[in-house]
């Protein structure tokens, strides 16, 4: 029998990439990216009782998936938080802050110009993520990014 699915001349290519927030309140999670974010829900299915099993949400050019947690699935709240960074290039990182605030975030590190060109910050969202937010504010070459990174830890 020949499997016609696996071809070991060619690597399988990558066909999308997003990510998976597990989160203790879906609903709410995308009413909140769709505030501070411009989220737009592109799909949603749900349990018998309701619960978000998947949601896409589309921010941008960007897709995530949101799904409310469950014993296979904890959400970063219920384990003191995420190793995980999502990083957003917005046009406006301080307005982008603002929305996120409003809608409960808090900062990890406030919103301010960066050594390597860049205007922002991180925030977590309410429910345990974080969110590295930022904007061009220069435009600088790796070396001079290394540069500075050096100069800045010594």
């Amino acid at each position: 029998m020949t499997n016609t699915h696996t071809n070991t001349n060619h690597k399988p290519s990558l066909t999308r990439l997003y990510a998976r927030l597990v989160v203790s309140d879906g609903p709410r999670a995308i009413d909140f990216y769709r505030t501070a974010f411009g989220a737009e829900e592109i799909e949603r299915y749900t349990d018998p009782d309701g619960k978000i099993v998947h949601a896409m949400l589309r921010l941008g050019d960007a897709m995530i998936a949101v799904k409310d947690a469950d014993e296979s699935d904890p959400a970063p709240d219920s384990l003191g938080g995420s190793p995980v960074i999502m990083a957003l290039d917005v046009s406006d990182a301080d307005a982008v802050a603002e929305a996120m605030l409003r809608g409960g975030a808090s900062v990890v590190y406030p919103v301010a110009d960066q050594h390597y060109g860049q205007r922002g910050g991180r925030l977590a969202d309410p429910f345990g993520h974080l969110w590295m937010i930022s904007q061009p504010i220069e435009e600088l070459t790796p070396q001079e990014i290394q540069k500075r990174t050096t100069e800045l830890f010594t």
